[in-house]
């Protein structure tokens, strides 16, 4: 099925330490009519250089880059250059890796195992201001949040408040209930979820309200 871009001509951008991976994604790309490579790159000082010379449209950076992480390029070209969309390609599936990679600057994450219209469907969403993941990222979310499943009413209140920058004492207020009682509850999600420490449990309510929003 050939898909119909947003725009008469997509700039593109590939950012991959290995050669023979970008040579098939541009094959693939430069097939869709509006769909056109303008830069690539092996390293994240190469993709910032390119994003600064060639100015593209999207951006499709792997994780598994030498020295910096796509993680880490993805973050520093959203501060820098907050026009390309970012759409990560990469065989990690990882629900931390994905959340993470959103929470920096990516609208879209697409595992490279997936069918060639995925790609498509990538870009052409970005495009149209639309975030995009694939069948195989949902799937690794879904299985993510099973054990929330575990949590209470009460504790998933007090998660929200958590992901909302409150303290204990501010959530006891909003609950009517004790700082201690605030401060159990706060274990227990630790224990249930298997969160190691405070900061563990912070990140994780404001990926999990992220996600759901």
């Amino acid at each position: 099925m050939m898909h119909s871009p947003v725009s008469s001509n997509v700039r593109i951008m590939l950012v991959d330490d290995h050669p023979l991976v970008r040579d098939g994604v541009r094959a693939r790309l430069e097939a869709v009519p509006g769909f056109r490579v303008v830069a690539e790159a092996g390293s994240a000082a190469e993709a910032l250089a390119a994003i600064a010379q060639h100015a593209p449209d999207v951006a499709l950076m792997d994780i598994g880059l030498p020295g910096t992480s796509g993680v880490e390029l993805a973050r520093q070209c959203h501060e820098r250059f907050p026009a390309v969309r970012i759409v990560m390609l990469t065989m990690h599936d990882q629900p931390q890796v994905v959340l993470e990679s959103f929470r920096v600057g990516a609208r879209a994450y697409v595992l490279k195992d997936c069918p060639a219209q995925e790609i498509v469907a990538a870009i052409e969403s970005v495009m149209a201001g639309r975030r995009y993941y694939s069948a195989g990222v949902a799937d690794a979310l879904a299985q993510a949040s099973v054990p929330e499943e575990q949590l209470s009413v009460r504790e998933k209140e007090v998660l929200g408040f958590i992901a909302d920058g409150l303290s204990s004492k501010e959530i006891a207020q909003r609950l009517d209930l004790s700082v201690r009682t605030v401060e159990t509850h706060r274990l227990n999600i630790k224990r249930k979820l298997d969160l190691d420490g405070p900061a563990a449990l912070a990140r994780f309510a404001v990926e999990r309200k992220w996600a759901g929003s």
